[in-house]
């Protein structure tokens, strides 16, 4: 097996901007020691999100809340990925890049759990590729539309038992950590 950890749009949206990340408690520094585990021993890859359409409020190329959390710039990666979608292989050259490592693993951690997390996850498995999800290196927010509202909790609970079911292995930080 052949892995690569997948670290999405750990930007600073999620901590100073519209869309502050709250469950699970932890969550930056589970993604943290994740990298700090893989770093050395297995690829990093960056993701980062932006929106081409300038009526977005948030993720603008360049804005503040568009810029990689401190902590994520300081650390090493091997290559970034800027993505315009939630889907981080959607556009992107991720998928060439897995080949011609010969990765058939990826590991996602960041946010959110629902969106880019769970779209990325099902993406890897389209492809072939085995899916690990870090249930505590992955978070989201409560969430409130028309079409109704879920605690964070909940949200981050449902995807990781839809993951569990089928698609990925779901499994905490520490667990991941042993298989490196």
């Amino acid at each position: 097996m052949s892995r690569a950890l997948l670290v999405i749009d750990v930007q600073n949206e999620y901590f100073t901007g519209a869309l502050p990340i709250t469950h699970p408690a932890g969550h930056l520094e589970q993604i943290l020691e994740a990298i700090d585990a893989a770093s050395g021993r297995i690829p990093v890859v960056v993701i980062q999100h932006h929106f081409d359409d300038p009526d977005k409020p948030f993720f603008q190329k360049g804005t503040p809340g568009w810029e990689l959390h401190p902590e994520i710039r300081k650390r090493s990666h091997d290559l970034l990925v800027e993505k315009t979608m939630p889907g981080s292989f959607t556009g992107t050259n991720l998928e060439n890049w897995l080949k011609e490592q010969q990765i058939d693993t990826v590991t996602v951690a960041g946010y959110m759990t629902h969106m880019c997390c769970d779209t990325t996850a099902r993406q890897a498995v389209h492809r072939g590729i085995k899916v690990e999800f870090l249930s505590d290196a992955t978070g989201t927010l409560d969430l409130s539309n028309e079409a109704g509202e879920v605690s964070a909790e909940e949200l981050h609970r449902s995807i990781l038992c839809s993951h569990q079911m089928l698609l990925s292995d779901v499994l905490d930080v520490d667990s991941w950590k042993e298989r490196l």
